[in-house]
């Protein structure tokens, strides 16, 4: 196993997912409704996950890859990602389902979680690639894992500031 392709497969799960719920256009309110529940737990604990045993990993090891200075841009920019994914499933969660404002929402989450998603995988993820050794990409897998396997209920999401965030899990914070 190795972190950068657990993280890559949760990306594709998600994809997979908005596209799922697109072809739902008309089903019942509830059937959305569920589909929904269930794509925004993946999308709030995989952020989360990464938030506890990814990013700081790559702040002590990355140099900054895909048009990023640093692991510090790179992370900066990805936990304030997750904070307007957070934002934008909040408001969905204003909506009834399968209104034309809840199709909105979600389009909204789906276009802010797709632009995240491809930042991550041209920047932290080939970062971590070319500087992480294989034995801590497989220890991160395991425990990204666990993580989403103790946490499949959901979680409360909570905004992060990246500053902060970045202060607090950097080299030298620990």
């Amino acid at each position: 196993m190795d972190i950068t392709d657990v993280i890559l497969n949760d990306h594709h799960d998600q994809r997979r997912m908005f596209a799922i719920l697109e072809e739902m256009r008309g089903a019942a309110p509830a059937d959305l409704a569920a589909v929904w529940g269930r794509l925004q737990i993946l999308l709030e604990v995989h952020a989360k996950a990464e938030e506890e045993l990814f990013y700081p990993e790559l702040l002590a090891l990355g140099t900054g890859e895909g048009g990023k200075d640093s692991p510090e841009d790179e992370t900066t920019d990805a936990i304030h990602d997750h904070n307007e994914i957070r934002d934008a499933i909040a408001d969905v969660g204003r909506h009834d389902a399968g209104s034309d404002e809840w199709w909105a929402a979600v389009a909204k989450v789906n276009e802010a979680n797709s632009e995240h998603m491809g930042e991550e995988e041209r920047e932290g993820l080939t970062d971590f690639r070319l500087h992480a050794d294989l034995d801590l990409r497989h220890k991160l897998a395991v425990s990204f894992y666990a993580f989403e396997a103790a946490h499949a209920g959901g979680i409360k999401a909570r905004d992060v500031d990246p500053d902060e965030y970045v202060e607090q899990n950097g080299p030298g914070s620990h």
